[in-house]
């Protein structure tokens, strides 16, 4: 009788849904496993044969609506992120990284390994190929971003970005950009449950944003309402 309660408790707290009901949003985006490899910006490493694309989806209205997508990978020494986003103009003017590149076009990532804590890394990249790298404390509803020590060596981003229908420069016009990444598991140290073991569960969330319109537009994975800094809104990742 004790079983048949709690098995009843179980299915109220999913909400009472089959296996065939649950909610995609509820289900970890699985990450596969690969070899390590060079970045070229444009995804053509036969390694993301193993996985798929994942969309973004349009959080504000606006003039285009710019199909805006990633993929993800990870080896033994970090994980790889590819995305892609057809576009028509380069919004952006940042010519050196580390600098208010969400003020322009970008496509961000951020990672909240342990879930227990309210610190998590959250990385920017260009369509010029310029790069924000934080460490984030979210603590009594505030964040501000911390810029890594040391940000060399096996403890960078490796990244290339590639533009294509027009030059990678200050408003050129282009019909789509790529950015190819790698980020070492070592950038993410102290952080507990770095690296990942098969079976871990980290939360997540990916973004776009874009300033063709002459507002902020954004994208994201998992919707957000205010800000990207919703992290009880991230989803989970499981790394196969």
């Amino acid at each position: 009788m004790r079983i048949l309660i709690l098995l009843g408790l179980l299915m109220g707290a999913l909400g009472g849904f089959s296996q065939k009901e649950v909610p995609v949003s509820m289900v970890p985006l699985g990450v596969v496993k690969c070899a390590d490899f060079e970045p070229d910006g444009q995804g053509n490493n036969i390694q993301w044969q193993k996985t798929s694309w994942n969309s973004l989806t349009r959080l504000d209205s606006g003039e285009a609506d710019y199909t805006s997508q990633f993929k993800i990978l990870y080896s033994a020494a970090g994980i790889y992120l590819l995305f892609s986003g057809i576009d028509n103009h380069i919004s952006s003017d940042f010519d050196q990284d580390f600098q208010d590149l969400f003020k322009g076009d970008v496509f961000e990532a951020f990672f909240h390994p342990d879930t227990s804590i309210p610190l998590y890394l959250e990385y920017e990249i260009s369509p010029l190929n310029k790069e924000l790298v934080l460490m984030v404390p979210h603590i009594n509803g505030k964040n501000y971003g911390w810029l890594p020590f040391h940000y060399s060596g096996d403890r960078r981003v490796k990244k290339m970005v590639h533009v294509q229908g027009g030059k990678s420069a200050p408003g050129a016009t282009i019909s789509s950009w790529t950015a190819e990444l790698f980020i070492p598991f070592a950038l993410f140290f102290p952080l507990n449950k770095v690296p990942p073991a098969p079976g871990s569960i980290w939360n997540a969330n990916f973004y776009r944003l874009d300033y063709d319109s002459g507002q902020m537009i954004k994208w994201a994975w998992s919707p957000v309402v205010q800000s990207f800094h919703e992290f009880e809104k991230f989803r989970q990742i499981r790394f196969q």
